[in-house]
């Protein structure tokens, strides 16, 4: 391949195909990626900018420029080029997330572990959802804090309620309030942090990417998506390891040893949960759907529409954006 005329813009895997989309999601969320430093993440940025630009150093290869492109994509947001926080990083879901599931799946039984581990899943979420949303659609320091008090407070009074109502109920019913509860404060949390794009529209552009305007029904849908992907993404792990932890914990050696329960059940979540979110699930998850998602022209609000219409006629069917993670 001739790098003058390499684009490295250019999708390594067909976009258009899961299997294409899950390559890709492979790539970027390795959380190898999370361990590297900042300087390096940088001269990742500037080798992907060079190549931009045309100006590719002697000696460079394609591997070279792959690898540059899958830091840049894992730790820079697409709207903005900005390097994104660690923890906000999808490529720290695996480290980040495994260790919070594992907690809140041991300490379910009693109020104020439920609540405090929650609070500590939903500022995680909140972090994640802020990091990976349209950074086209600024949102204010105020609407960030009634989002998070909001996604937060869902999230407890689902978890404490459950909690109270599941007392007289089976164990294993019990042990799957947690999983509940993130899927409930998932549907607040993520339309709140991105509150913005509902209320003012994303960017739409045409397939070349030429902004076309503002559009309130591609935010819906993106985030639609969004929330779809993160639950699917939380409930193996949350859904499958109670009932492995219900199983053990009927065996006698289990029964001696109950102050362990809780190491156990984090590295269980390690080695099950977290393995599985590691080879499959956070990147499959974020491939259900693309992430430069598309949009028929005839399904937006009518006054975008119809401007689109009238400056380009029927040449343009569809409409893309960026959904975010």
């Amino acid at each position: 391949m001739a790098l003058s005329s390499f684009d490295i813009d250019a999708p390594r895997w067909d976009q258009s195909t899961f299997m294409g989309r899950l390559k890709h999601f492979f790539n970027i969320t390795d959380c190898r990626t999370a361990l590297l430093p900042d300087s390096r993440l940088d001269e990742a940025k500037a080798l992907v900018e060079s190549c931009r630009a045309g100006s590719i150093p002697p000696g460079t290869t394609v591997e070279q420029l792959y690898y540059a492109k899958k830091l840049y994509d894992s730790a820079f947001h697409p709207d903005t080029g900005d390097r994104m926080n660690l923890i906000g990083r999808m490529s720290f879901q695996v480290p980040g997330g495994m260790a919070i599931t594992g907690f809140m799946l041991q300490f379910y039984r009693t109020v104020p572990a439920v609540v405090f581990w929650q609070w500590v899943n939903q500022s995680f979420n909140a972090l994640v959802n802020y990091t990976n949303r349209n950074a086209a659609s600024p949102i204010t320091p105020k609407q960030i804090g009634v989002a998070y008090v909001t996604a937060t407070s869902t999230a407890l009074a689902t978890a404490v309620g459950l909690n109270l109502y599941t007392k007289k109920a089976p164990p294993l019913v019990a042990r799957w309030v947690p999983f509940v509860a993130v899927a409930a404060a998932n549907c607040v949390n993520i339309p709140m942090m991105r509150q913005q794009e509902i209320l003012n529209g994303i960017a739409v552009t045409d397939e070349n990417g030429n902004k076309l305007g503002h559009s309130t029904k591609a935010a819906v849908k993106g985030i639609t998506q969004v929330v779809i992907s993160r639950v699917t993404m939380a409930a193996p792990g949350m859904i499958v390891l109670p009932i492995i932890m219900q199983r053990l914990e009927k065996y006698k050696f289990m029964q001696r040893i109950t102050f362990l329960h809780g190491p156990i059940q984090v590295m269980c979540t390690i080695m099950s949960s977290g393995v599985f979110h590691l080879i499959f699930m956070v990147p499959a998850a974020c491939s259900l759907f693309p992430q430069r998602c598309s949009m028929a022209v005839s399904k937006l609000e009518p006054e975008l529409r119809d401007s689109i219409r009238s400056q380009y006629g029927d040449s343009i069917r569809h409409v893309y954006f960026n959904k975010g993670l």
